[in-house]
């Protein structure tokens, strides 16, 4: 029988887990896992969500490749120069899970049209909600995961390696594992932002500038601690300060996907 944590527990002690020991995860920590995932709401009961558990060592290659935004050759030429690689933990995690906007199976059983952008978030939605609870079911049982959005980084390449039919878009990737708690990027907690920044009341409420700049500051004391000279301006600047994966809505587009 397993053993959970509390959910306010798990919750709250949540962190993304980077490095892993080499103890692989149990046949009924993973059911109970997936199950989890598989209990979650869904809008209009529609579960426009699919998990693919990624196990071929060659297929985690290559969407490692993705993650590091290189092409396998590139990949190949820094391994070869002696180059230290970054999302490692995609090749060495004892489960690496793709998360999937699924609407094959609505094409499957009826005459239907799953082109609107309605459908797309829908299906994010779903996706989003069931991969939290897979990951918040993990952390209660012991495990630790990050989220993979890098998958994203060449969208179309990641659904060639998975086989990816259309109507079937790959939204991100989970690592799952024992955490190696004597690492030291494991141990520390990213602050969030302040329920006053965060939650309004029947209207929405500005932030204002002084929440704003100390939380900020409150971020950069936090990457200081790492040794990092990056702040969350920085980091939002870095994200949206130019074209975000523009190459998304084509594939969207062509698996049959927000068209209109």
């Amino acid at each position: 029988m397993l053993s959970s944590k509390p959910t306010l527990e798990t919750l709250m002690n949540h962190r993304s887990v980077r490095k892993y020991t080499a103890e692989p995860i149990s046949d009924d920590m993973l059911t109970a896992i997936l199950e989890a995932g598989r209990a979650v709401s869904t809008s209009s009961f529609l579960q426009a969500s699919s998990i693919i558990r990624v196990k071929d060592a060659a297929k985690r290659t290559a969407l490692r490749q993705i993650s590091c935004d290189m092409s396998e050759e590139a990949y190949q030429q820094a391994l070869d120069d002696g180059k230290r690689l970054g999302h490692g933990y995609v090749e060495s995690c004892a489960e690496y899970l793709v998360f999937c906007m699924d609407a094959k199976r609505h094409n499957q059983l009826a005459d239907v049209q799953t082109d609107w952008m309605e459908v797309a978030l829908i299906g994010a939605i779903d996706v989003a909600l069931m991969a939290q609870n897979v990951l918040a079911a993990a952390e209660s049982l012991g495990l630790g995961g990050v989220f993979i959005g890098s998958l994203r980084n060449d969208i179309a390449r990641a659904g060639e390696v998975l086989g990816l039919p259309k109507h079937v878009v790959p939204l991100f990737g989970l690592c799952l594992g024992h955490p190696d708690w004597e690492s030291k990027i494991n141990q520390s907690q990213r602050p969030r932002l302040p329920l006053e920044v965060l939650v309004s009341t029947d209207t929405y409420q500005v932030a204002s500038e002084e929440a704003l700049l100390a939380y900020n500051e409150e971020v950069k004391q936090y990457y200081h601690g790492r040794g990092l000279n990056l702040d969350w301006t920085a980091q939002i600047a870095n994200t949206f300060g130019g074209d975000v994966r523009p190459f998304v809505l084509d594939y969207l587009q062509k698996q049959g996907f927000a068209k209109r």
